[in-house]
């Protein structure tokens, strides 16, 4: 209950009449008796303070991308009959000092509101709270905290670049994603499947009782609908990284998602680390990817080459992007040999050395991989990459023509 000032005055004020009983000074003595009794003052003023207050908080939005904005909103409603004195607002959040502020004193019934605002520098979560209203004396001597809010987290995804997406390969699946495919034709036409929702549907589409089944509005499918795949292996293991180059292959990672769901394609998480999506159609599935993406770590564990291997045993088609940093040259190669269980096969390769200077320069020259670097930054490579393999689809068709 004491404040580091308040057990100041408390020491000086034992000090004092220490002193002046010791030395006879009437005068020493006296100003330990205010200093104490000004401590016992403060003391009392506080623990009388009764609050009786509405207090809410919201995190606006609760996810963000990296650098996206996001903010704490409290009101504070005052329900008892008198009024407030100044209220001090401690709220904790990692990684910073906390907010701190100052409410004026309330009336009866009387509403305020405050704001801050959050870090999303850096992926991964930002816990928030307990929130506590601080009631303390003029003096600053004591204080008492209350809990008024308990402890929330923001969800900072990793940095999104806006990026194409894959060109369409051999082995997408028609029917991906479509749940109970037949072919009833009960509206006349020839009805293929059940897909989510998705804004800008004819609302009239809408398949009422297997959407109350699925908890999510569900539309009947009338024509062969065309969904690619793909999957994208990130190696997130420690000693392949280092300084920014897991965050540079997490936001490459995350971007290649967001450009995949744009086109309402499927995708397929695989990490090092033992981590499997798996295909999954909607909107929760590709959240589901990002609150991972979020908070996943340098594993200090896991092997390239069984993920390679793994890939190769249960090869659905499609493509295959791998996302890889500092890792022998064998591994990659192994990498390469992939490309003969799927449509098409992207390798990017992270520079290291672009941020530790011991580490390799580069993929080995045999082995065909996007390389990123500090001067040379992922969405670039990225999209000259997708761009040209567009093009060279486009004048393959007319040349079979």
């Amino acid at each position: 209950m004491l404040t580091r000032q308040g057990w100041l005055v408390g020491i000086g004020a034992g000090a004092l009449l220490l002193m002046g009983r010791v030395l006879g000074l009437v005068e020493l003595f006296a100003l330990g008796i205010v200093a104490t009794a000004l401590l016992v003052g403060a003391v009392l003023l506080v623990s009388a303070a009764r609050l009786e207050l509405e207090v809410g908080r919201t995190v606006h939005p609760a996810r963000v991308h990296v650098g996206t904005s996001s903010r704490v909103d409290l009101t504070i409603r005052n329900l008892r009959a008198t009024g407030t004195p100044v209220l001090s607002l401690r709220d904790p959040v990692s990684g910073t000092r906390g907010a701190d502020l100052l409410v004026s004193p309330l009336g009866r019934g009387e509403r305020t509101v405050a704001a801050y605002r959050l870090p999303t520098d850096r992926r991964g979560l930002v816990h928030i709270g307990p929130l506590q209203v601080v009631v303390g004396d003029p003096f600053g001597l004591t204080s008492l905290a209350t809990v008024a809010a308990p402890t929330v987290a923001l969800t900072v995804y990793p940095h999104i670049d806006q990026i194409d997406p894959l060109p369409y390969t051999t082995g997408h699946d028609p029917l991906a994603g479509a749940r109970q495919p037949n072919s009833l034709g009960r509206t006349g036409e020839d009805f293929y499947a059940l897909r989510p929702y998705l804004v800008g549907d004819d609302l009239r589409r809408i398949h009422w009782p297997s959407s109350a089944r699925h908890d999510e509005l569900l539309v009947r499918q009338n024509e062969l609908p065309w969904q690619g795949r793909t999957t994208v292996l990130l190696d997130v293991r420690k000693a392949a990284h280092s300084g920014d180059s897991l965050e540079v292959a997490v936001s490459a990672a995350a971007s290649i998602v967001a450009a995949t769901a744009r086109r309402n394609d499927l995708i397929r998480l695989v990490t090092t680390a033992g981590t499997d999506s798996d295909f999954a159609p909607g909107s929760d599935h590709v959240e589901a990817i990002m609150e991972h993406l979020a908070v996943v770590p340098a594993a200090p564990t896991g092997s390239l080459r069984r993920s390679i291997e793994m890939l190769s045993r249960r090869s659905t088609g499609g493509a295959l992007v791998v996302l890889v940093a500092e890792v022998p040259a064998d591994d990659l190669r192994a990498t390469v040999h992939l490309k003969s269980r799927y449509g098409s096969l992207t390798i990017v390769h992270i520079d290291r050395s672009a941020w530790d200077p011991g580490a390799a320069v580069g993929p080995p020259p045999e082995v065909p991989a996007l390389r990123v670097t500090r001067e040379t930054p992922f969405a670039v490579t990225w999209n000259a990459h997708v761009r040209t393999s567009t093009r060279r689809g486009r004048a393959s068709i007319v040349a079979a023509r």
